[in-house]
């Protein structure tokens, strides 16, 4: 098993080839059968009101802000009816940190959605949602969780980790959760029988050090739990930000690479590593096929946060299955739990 010494050692290696390889054989082992998964899904962003303010976040609104919204059930089943016309099995939903919205609100919406459609499969609410729901709601994040789950919640997504480091955090986003509260929420929602995925924004100002800090905590989660289902790298998007005025330089293709596969080297306890081209383009995620990533995520029918920073790689599923298919892979649409590969 990988250290700490020796994760920070390969990222100031400038072997990126070598690395590179060295995560291509542990994708192998986990995956031998050549097999490269996408997701047909889409990110329903229900709220834009948020108080947390990130530095890194160009998609929030402040409370009573005049282009702050809150959907509507309707709305959002309108978006479901649409995902599933195009194939999707699941629905990724997250939105800002919204007092105003206590866990009723929550419930009757889950609620509503698995009346109209019971087999869409809704991945929901990262750690600082669950934690303004419980806050808000004045219940304990089981409570909260289990309350969710109930009502018709069937995974938790890994958004709001960006560092999990609290220098980093207070640097920039000190009003979200705490790096052990966000852990707090994967191992109640894993002890609850929940599964959820873990995810890094790295490039942020952040040193190799920390970086590595993120990664460990997510072995040793795994390591307790099994409840991650896959791990998400992705790098800071600085346009529109605060934070871009003092991280002048987004991270190069090599730093990505590089990262992904460390990634794949350092969590060998969990099976999918996810390679980006939401935030990288269709060709360095493409690439980083063959740095350890086996799986390229969601088509991305409607992604709200992270185009607001400067993110408009677009792709149809087609597109995604070429590219794969080029880089020597079987493409295959999967579910949100990457359990089951749909006949295509």
């Amino acid at each position: 098993m990988m250290t700490q010494k020796e994760a920070a050692e390969l990222f100031r290696s400038d072997d990126l080839i070598g690395i590179g390889m060295a995560a291509d054989a542990v994708r192998r082992k986990w995956h031998p059968e050549g097999v490269v998964s996408y997701i047909i899904d889409r990110n329903i962003n229900y709220t834009n009101f948020c108080t947390e303010y990130c530095s890194f976040c160009a998609f929030y609104r402040p409370m009573g802000h005049r282009e702050g919204y809150v959907l509507d059930t309707e709305t959002i089943c309108a978006k479901i009816q649409e995902t599933i016309d195009l194939g999707g099995t699941g629905v990724l939903m997250q939105g800002g940190l919204n007092p105003e919205l206590k866990i009723e609100w929550y419930e009757e919406l889950l609620r509503a959605i698995k009346r109209r459609f019971p087999r869409i499969w809704l991945h929901c609410f990262s750690a600082p949602e669950i934690w303004c729901i419980a806050e808000t709601s004045g219940l304990t994040i089981r409570d909260t969780i289990a309350r969710l789950r109930d009502a018709g919640l069937d995974s938790i997504p890994g958004g709001g980790a960006e560092i999990l480091h609290d220098d980093v955090r207070h640097r920039i986003s000190r009003l979200k959760c705490a790096s052990q509260e966000w852990v707090d929420v994967h191992l109640t929602a894993h002890r609850l029988g929940m599964n959820t995925t873990a995810t890094m924004m790295f490039g942020c100002g952040e040193t190799i050090e920390q970086r590595v800090h993120h990664l460990e905590v997510i072995r040793r989660i795994q390591e307790e739990t099994g409840g991650f289902t896959a791990f998400i790298p992705w790098s800071f998007q600085r346009e529109n930000t605060s934070l871009g005025r003092f991280v002048k330089e987004e991270a190069t293709g090599v730093e990505y690479l590089k990262t992904l596969a460390i990634s794949r080297l350092y969590l060998e306890n969990i099976p999918n590593i996810q390679s980006s081209w939401v935030t990288q383009g269709l060709k360095v995620c493409q690439v980083g096929l063959r740095f350890g990533g086996n799986d390229v995520g969601s088509i991305m029918i409607e992604e709200n946060v992270v185009s607001a920073a400067g993110a408009r790689n677009r792709a149809s599923e087609e597109e995604l299955r070429r590219f794969i298919r080029d880089a020597g892979f079987i493409p295959k649409q999967r579910d949100t739990l990457y359990r089951t590969y749909f006949l295509n």
